[in-house]
């Protein structure tokens, strides 16, 4: 039986008072049995603990000389200073204090992760534990005899639990039983460290273009906001060195990425890319972000693997957002990567702003909406007209718009359940264009318009909870004015969805609007099954009196009545869904297709998309685009997970990418093997094949959070 706490904190007090200055926490000591020898020696056994300076010690007998000052402590022998380290041993010499001493045939464990066996650990200050002769290993041990998957032996380890830090000497690596490499000094961040400057771990990358190459990244601390990865890429082929930037403000973050290279794809050429981003908290509610992407060449990005980027945007970005105010205004940089496309004559600089606000009248009810929004964008050539094509583009068209919109909404529920939406507004929109010889300079129109939306949702919910809504949704609307002559330079390409049926101009942008009378019309059935199957069904179809011929053909927009739109998505247990968006034409033929689904299981994942498109030179469309991706992971084991990807183009007839993986984890070691094959080419980018190799070593960094298996000894 255990002796009562109060009796053996009675017993401790001669431990206590000798071993402690007026400044020093207080022993305690708690055991089965305490008692003094005729040498005044305290003796305490059977389920010892000592509790000093939060330092927590456990072990079968402590012997306390009292003239010396220290503790001789048999085993087996548990002590813990603080959250992260845990040393366990088979007998110590300790002062009492337990800051200085000798343990041996110790072990050391820091963070649960990383284990250091010793012949010997010498406690210094409590600061220092210094290990002889030791393994240090995250992986488990068996107490068969074989050894773990690696470890790292050494003459001598240091501890520093200030610094938190590893200081090896004659330190090498071992792959089981078997030696791989051997350094005289090796220093290393223990668990509990977030960020510390010293190598990561390598990677193996392999292309057709640029042969095997290896990266070794070096991470520098530069203070507790701001750190610099430097990774040097050495190949047959290429010499490039990779930085990454960070940088944490009270208020906000910038992120950098970039290269510099010399190669021999382009000998003479000195290549890179730059891709920054930030973001920062203002005053009064307002956000400043920005967005920086820029490149050497075309083929780069897709050479090195950076990015699948064919257009690079660059924005700087001021913006607020509250319940019943938005303001934003933007500048823009856009370049192209693609064949066939001159960054001289697209639209490259990009002014962007927009107000929008809502009220409230009490007196006539309802909501006001008013919105203003600027637009201006520029084209690097100075050009007048086409150099090459008379009906193509102009060169150098430079366009400017102002858009000034006021709107009233009101909406009403009558008691038979059915629902009116109202809205009357008035559009002004004024347009500059400039350097094209074929438009009016300085177009300006006023436009009224108006809607009424009627629906008539029905609900129904059964005895086993499953609830069903029907809402059949009409919408009759008029937009005065006729369009202006100026050119079609934004809104090229038109979605019809389910997103934009009850819209009163599906076009994308302000510089085109649908005019005239017109009325729409839609169906949606919901089912909502707590435990079981979810499924949302949409279709709608539009008619106008006139048709317009700014609607391309493809669209599904262009005659008196639109195509039928369905649309619909299914949710089912365990992660399954399937979306899908079709527009049929009159006959029922498809115009537009394009499906997702997705399944998850136990053991892994599937998914897949599949798009089709006809042909429509209007949208730069000169053949039809019919192909599918698919992409999943499958579990082999609790620590083998492959992988594979694949993106088919049907109207080709040929892969457009392949990629497979291979990954393993467990409790100290993740093995990542990643292959992708690119069949397409162009100009300045050819078929490749990549190959990655990476291992990572557990132990040596703050836990990542995944979820990690542990090894049976069994097997």
């Amino acid at each position: 039986m255990r002796t009562l706490a109060l009796l053996a904190m009675l017993l401790a007090l001669p431990f206590a008072a000798l071993a402690q200055t007026p400044t020093q926490d207080a022993a305690l000591l708690v055991a089965d049995q305490l008692y003094i020898t005729r040498e005044r020696v305290l003796v305490a056994s059977g389920n010892v603990e000592a509790f000093r300076n939060g330092v927590r010690l456990r072990a079968r007998e402590i012997r306390y000389d009292q003239g010396t000052g220290g503790l001789e402590i048999e085993g087996p022998i548990t002590l813990t200073d603080g959250p992260d380290t845990v040393i366990v041993a088979d007998a110590a010499s300790l002062d009492a204090g337990l800051r200085n001493g000798i343990l041996t045939g110790a072990r050391l464990v820091l963070d649960e992760q990383l284990q250091l066996a010793a012949q010997q650990i010498d406690r210094v200050d409590g600061r220092y534990s210094q290990l002889y002769k030791t393994a240090v290993t995250s992986c488990r041990i068996c107490d068969d005899g074989r050894p773990p998957l690696w470890q790292i032996r050494a003459r001598r380890v240091i501890h520093d639990e200030v610094e938190r830090q590893l200081y090896f000497d004659d330190a090498q690596f071992r792959i089981g039983r078997i030696p791989v490499f051997w350094l005289p000094r090796l220093r290393l961040p223990d668990p509990t460290v977030e960020r510390a400057t010293g190598f990561l771990v390598p990677s193996v990358r392999s292309t057709s273009q640029l042969g095997v190459g290896l990266k070794i990244p070096y991470f520098i601390r530069l203070s507790e906001k701001r750190d610099l990865t430097l990774t040097p890429y050495l190949s047959s082929s290429t010499t490039t060195l990779e930085f990454r930037y960070r940088q944490a403000y009270r208020n906000g973050r910038v992120v950098f990425n970039a290269a510099i290279t010399r190669d021999d794809l382009r000998p003479s050429e000195t290549r890179g890319y730059l891709f920054g981003r930030g973001v920062f908290a203002l005053p009064d509610d307002f956000t400043l972000s920005f967005d920086i992407e820029s490149v050497s060449d075309d083929g780069y990005l897709e050479n090195y693997g950076y990015s699948d980027k064919d257009r690079l945007r660059s924005e700087l970005r001021i913006s607020r957002a509250r319940r019943d105010e938005l303001v934003r205004a933007s500048f823009i940089n856009f370049k192209t990567l693609r064949d066939g496309e001159v960054n001289e004559t697209l639209p490259t600089l990009v002014l962007d702003g927009e107000y929008e606000r809502r009220f409230f009248p009490e007196r006539f009810g309802g909501e006001l909406r008013a919105r203003l929004v600027a637009h201006s964008h520029r084209r690097g050539s100075d050009l007048p007209f086409d150099s090459t094509d008379p009906d193509d583009i102009v060169d150098g068209r430079d366009v400017s718009r102002l858009n000034a919109r006021l709107d009233w909404l009101h909406s009403a529920t009558f008691t038979s359940g059915l629902r009116a939406d109202t809205q009357f507004g008035l559009s002004l929109n004024s347009f500059n264009i400039s350097q094209d010889d074929t438009t009016p300079d300085d177009p300006t129109e006023v436009t009224p318009l108006a809607a009424l939306t009627l629906r008539y949702p029905l609900a129904k919910t059964g005895a086993n909870g499953v609830s069903q809504i029907l809402e059949p949704v009409v919408q009759l609307s008029w937009t005065g004015g006729s369009r202006l002559d100026i050119p079609n330079e934004e809104s090229t390409r038109v979605e019809f969805d389910q997103g934009n049926l009850l819209s009163l101009s599906r076009f994308p942008r302000a510089d085109r609007r649908e005019r005239g009378p017109m009325a729409a019309i839609g169906l949606g059935w919901s089912r909502f099954d707590p435990v079981g199957w979810n499924a949302h069904l949409a279709f709608g179809q539009v008619f106008r009196e006139d048709r317009d011929t700014a609607f391309s053909s493809t669209s599904g927009l262009n005659g008196l009545s639109s195509d039928f739109l369905l649309a619909g998505q299914i949710e089912g247990p365990g992660g399954m869904r399937l979306t899908a968006r079709s527009l049929f034409e009159k006959n029922f033929a498809l115009s537009k297709a394009e499906l997702r689904g997705d399944f998850g299981y136990r053991r892994g994942r599937v998914g897949g998309s599949y798009v089709w498109l006809e042909e429509d030179p209007a949208e730069d469309r000169n053949r039809e685009v019919s192909e599918f991706t698919l992409e999943g992971s499958f579990a082999i084991n609790q620590f083998w997970t492959a992988s594979a990807d694949w993106r088919y183009d049907v109207a080709s007839d040929r892969a457009a990418t392949a990629g497979l993986g291979l990954s393993y984890e467990n409790e100290c070691v993740t093995v990542d093997l990643r292959v992708k094959r690119r069949y397409t080419s162009s100009t300045s980018v050819e078929p490749s094949t990549d190959f990655g190799f990476n291992i990572g070593l557990r132990g040596f960094a703050a836990d990542t959070g995944t979820e990690r298996y542990i090894r049976s000894c069994s097997n």
